[in-house]
Parts: C-alpha cells; structure tokens; sequence
C-alpha cells in the first residue's frame, strides 16, 4: 500500500521512499510513499521526476499509486521532485472548482454533476439546463469576493461527517475540504490553503450537455494566460478592422452584415448571369427539323444557377437543354419539345420531377443526351 502524502501536505515538492515494486522494464514503480497525485476525480496527475527519470504519468490503482516512467529505473530507495508550477496550477484550479460548485449552490441551489480539470482549464457541470449570462456574472463575482476575503482551506479526516454539499458513498473516514463558511466536500485531490491563492476566477462560457450545463473556468495563473491570450486576438482584430479595442465587437457585426449583403448581391449578380447564359445558348443554337433547339451543357457541377440557365433557355420558345456535371443531370423542356423530362430520367437514371423539369444523378449522362437528341 502506497503512504499518500497528499492528502496531509498538498505543498510538499520533494520526497524521499522506497520501491515496493518494479516492472521487468524498469519503467512502472510502485513507491511505499508518494506525493504524486495520481489522474483521478477529474484532475490530471503529477509529473516530475523519480530517481533522475522523468514522470510521464501516474495511476491510481486501489490501495497503490503507479508511477509510469519515460526511462527504467531500479528497486531501491528512490528521491522524488515534483513538478510544482504544473501541480500548484492544478491547486488553484480544483480549489477554483470546489469555490464555483459551492457558489453555485449557495446562490441557485444548484448541484455539480461532474467535473474535468484540464491542462488549459476546467469545467462543471451543472444539474439544469440553462445558466443565463446574470447568473454566471453574479455567481463569478460572489467567487472572486470569497478569494478576495482570503478564507482558509482546510483538509481534515472525519468519520461520518455531517453538512456535505454532496453526500459520499464512501464508508469509514472520509477526507474532507472545505472553504471557511462555504463549502465542506469530500475530496481526495490537492487543495490551496487559503482561497487568496486561487488568484481569481474567470467564467468563459456555457454550454448545454445531457440536458445539464456545463461551465467552463480557469483560475489563478491560467486565467492570467488566458486573458493574456485573448486580449491579443483582440487586438489583432482590432489591428484588423483598424479600431481600438472596445469598437471591435460592432465592427466585427458591421462586417457580417456587410458580408450578408455583399452575398446576397453577388447571388443575384450570378443568378442574372446564369439567365443571360442560358437565353444566348438558345439563341447560338440551331433548331433542328422538329423546330426543337437543342444544347447539352456540360459544367463542373450542377447547382442553382445551372437550373437558372436551363429554365432560361427554354423559356426563350421551343427547347430542349440537358446540364450535366460530378455525375448530375438536369433535363429542361418547352411544353412543345414532345419530351417528358421526369419520365425520362426515371427509365435512365436517379431521380424526377415533372414534364418541363426533372434533375437526379447519373454518371454517364451520354445515354440520356442520345435519347434527348442534344
């Protein structure tokens, strides 16, 4: 059984221990005690470094930690260093996350269904299935007042413990976290001691998931990065539309409306265009002996200013057009041309429609030009 040293010094950063045991490859070490927290509760784990070999990762397994390691080493007494920036990070980010969920329950009575701690971040999810921008405003300010008051974390072991935010299905001595005044929770994972070392807290966004809310934060010196990192996309936008900062957001609207309009116009342009093709297609084309002009247009694909110029064609009088293009076809006809386009492309290909328009696929379209005639 692996000593935990975690659980009673969160800030331990170096360690001494001995192997209880080691793969045939050297490169999975159990240790008699550890202060490596291992990838559990919806937190990553420790890295580090365990007699000279770097810590790749580190599983909980039962009653022992695994550590998984980048290079063999052997049994024996073993000295430990964790990597404190990455572990400290993820203090400030489970003690984030505990202040969140208790906020959120203090403010809306809302339960925490599940959490993840990440490398960029966090999330909870929350049980309902909206969370309005007020709420998440408020519920953000509440949790920056409770690190601002600088209120004790403290971790202690209890048996049976009473006034649980969430009740436990574990029996017998239970490790507990709480925030003075707020929140009593049963954790394993590694905790600040006092709520100022969080730093701060940010909500970034919501969005829905099983029919609950998922919330996505950082806290403490990933959400100094991440300010960081979206004050300069901003400013490259800014740099981009040539305005200060805080005229970015219309500036980027009057784009997209002026991007909506532009497509629409250019829409129009190209629908007119395709109307243009397809009545000088029928006026270059000669009528056969039936009085039928006929044209087979051959285009990459067949899309809507295709159809544009086959309804144009034969609009023009007497006419027949067969578009095809990345295996489609589209058959256009006068009510004159004695064909029943839908009919026709039913008996040689995919698809229908009616007498005077029918499109479907077919990926040679050279049986249907010789029984149209084009």
């Amino acid at each position: 059984m692996t000593e935990r040293l975690y659980y009673t010094d969160c800030y331990l950063k170096q360690f001494e221990a001995r192997t209880i045991s080691v793969s045939g490859d050297g490169m999975r070490v159990v240790l008699d005690r550890t202060a490596f927290y291992p990838a559990s509760g919806g937190q990553l784990c420790d890295l580090g470094e365990l007699a000279g070999a770097r810590v790749v990762a580190v599983e909980d397994d039962g009653d022992d930690v695994t550590h998984v390691l980048a290079t063999p080493i052997g049994a024996g007494p073993v000295c430990g260093r964790i990597d404190w920036t990455r572990r400290f990070e993820f203090m400030q980010q489970h003690s984030g996350q505990h202040l969140l969920s208790a906020v959120f329950h203090e403010l809306f009575g809302l339960a925490t269904m599940s959490v993840h701690l990440g490398e960029d971040g966090g999330t909870v999810e929350l049980a309902v299935g909206t969370v309005s921008e007020g709420q998440m405003r408020e519920a953000e300010a509440r949790a920056n007042a409770v690190i601002a008051e600088n209120r004790a974390v403290l971790i202690l072991f209890e048996e049976n413990p009473e006034g649980l935010r969430k009740a436990s299905e574990r029996t017998g001595p239970l490790r507990i976290v709480s925030i003075e005044g707020l929140d009593k929770s049963a954790c394993g994972g590694t905790h600040v001691s006092r709520t100022g070392e969080i730093g701060s807290l940010l909500l970034r966004k919501a969005e829905k998931i099983r029919g609950n809310t998922r919330l996505e934060f950082v806290c403490g010196i990933k959400a100094v990065r991440r300010a960081r990192l979206d004050f300069e996309l901003l400013s490259a936008a800014g740099k981009g539309v040539s305005r200060p900062l805080e005229e970015v957001p219309a500036a980027v609207i009057a784009l997209q409306e002026a991007a909506k309009d532009a497509s629409k116009s250019v829409k129009t342009l190209s629908l007119e265009l395709a109307n243009y093709k397809g009545r000088s297609l029928f006026e270059g084309a000669v009528a056969d002996a039936d009085g039928v002009r006929r044209f087979w247009l051959r285009l990459d694909t067949v899309d809507e200013r295709a159809r544009a110029a086959a309804q144009a064609f034969v609009a023009c009088g007497s006419g027949l057009i067969l578009v095809s293009g990345g295996g489609a076809v589209l058959v256009a006809a006068s009510a004159d041309a004695g064909v029943h386009c839908g009919n026709l492309l039913k008996q040689l290909g995919r698809g229908g429609g009616s007498a005077l328009l029918a499109q479907g696929s077919l990926e040679d379209a050279g049986p249907l030009a010789e029984a149209l005639g084009v």
